[in-house]
């Protein structure tokens, strides 16, 4: 994946966390449902960090050509 490719899969990931952020309540999530979304919300973050980063050179390698 080329920058470009990279930077807008990375802000689509910033852009569910984001969303994701809204639904979560304020203060430590004590059901189920507030858990998960704290756990997808820091899956996003971390995807967003790989895509945008790229600290293994994960993305830049082309596994399938």
């Amino acid at each position: 994946m080329n920058i470009r490719q990279r930077l807008i899969v990375g802000s689509l990931w910033i852009s569910v966390a984001a969303v994701m952020a809204i639904t979560i309540e304020p203060g430590i999530p004590s059901t189920l449902g507030g858990i998960i979304r704290l756990f997808v919300v820091v899956l996003a973050l971390f995807l967003a960090g790989v895509y945008l980063l790229d600290p293994w050179n994960v993305v830049s390698r082309h596994p399938f050509h």
